[in-house]
């Protein structure tokens, strides 16, 4: 996606962007399409591919909680709250405040 003039939440409205036509709800399935409509598609893990974008969806209690997106050499980037990005792996933030993985996408580039 690499859109990083905006942040993407589905709540609240108006100072989080979210895409016009998606539903407005904190559900995995909502961030899903959201990955969707830019062009990814679920896959199996986050190993690196030659030739895509991966993202990894956190989800703590059933509730997506956050997203990373992987760079050229394999490792990931986030925002963590309102800071700048950050580079790290998946371990690095799972657990505690995000939570696990529980989908991986991907999309050619």
């Amino acid at each position: 996606m690499e859109k990083t003039d905006r942040n993407y939440w589905v709540q609240p409205a108006g100072f989080f962007y979210w895409p016009p036509g998606l539903p407005r709800e904190e559900t995995l399935d909502s961030f899903v399409l959201l990955f969707r409509s830019e062009g990814f598609e679920i896959c199996n893990d986050g190993l690196w591919e030659q030739g895509f974008q991966k993202i990894a969806i956190f989800v703590k209690d059933d509730l997506p909680t956050h997203a990373a997106r992987q760079l050229s050499d394999g490792n990931w980037t986030s925002k963590l709250g309102v800071l700048e990005d950050v580079r790290h792996s998946l371990q690095a933030i799972s657990g505690g405040l995000y939570g696990e993985v529980s989908v991986f996408m991907k999309r050619a580039v």
